[in-house]
């Protein structure tokens, strides 16, 4: 009786565990990677800041403190490139800074914007045009590469 018990219960915990890993399995089957690259820099000082957004009303977000993820990545030839892995299925909007001087913030002149910035699905920006999330993502449900534009004001 007693080894019917533990036999039960070893069981159990064996068809515990195999639901487990195959959670897993199906979740990791869930998730994508995002190449984004952007060409046209005017020249190939500094480096380009790539920032992924997922949520709503976090663009515009000029002290980058609203991102769900962020890289960064040297130019060459005036282009650069990064991808990110291990996405989640969703919304995404992408936000770059040409970062010339390397300071991670985006150098302003009077009002504007003095090194080179870009949002996906955006071709400009202006005062009747300004970055929003809603505007700026789109959906990841595979893998995908996006070209952002880079605009310099």
């Amino acid at each position: 009786m007693k080894n019917m018990k533990i036999k039960s219960l070893v069981m159990i915990i064996l068809s515990i565990g195999v639901s487990f890993s195959s959670l897993s399995y199906a979740e990791r089957g869930e998730l994508y990677s995002l190449t984004v690259s952007v060409d046209g820099l005017r020249n190939s000082k500094g480096v380009v800041q790539f920032a992924l957004y997922n949520k709503d009303d976090s663009i515009p977000d000029e002290e980058y403190k609203k991102y769900y993820e962020k890289e960064i990545s040297s130019i060459s030839n005036g282009s650069s490139s990064i991808t990110f892995n291990n996405l989640p299925k969703g919304l995404y909007a992408v936000n770059i800074l040409h970062d010339e001087n390397m300071n991670g913030e985006i150098d302003k002149g009077f009002i504007l914007p003095i090194e080179g910035i870009g949002f996906s699905n955006y071709e400009s920006i202006g005062l009747t045009n300004r970055p929003d999330f809603t505007k700026a993502s789109f959906s990841l449900t595979s893998d995908i590469k996006k070209n952002i534009k880079v605009i310099y004001l």
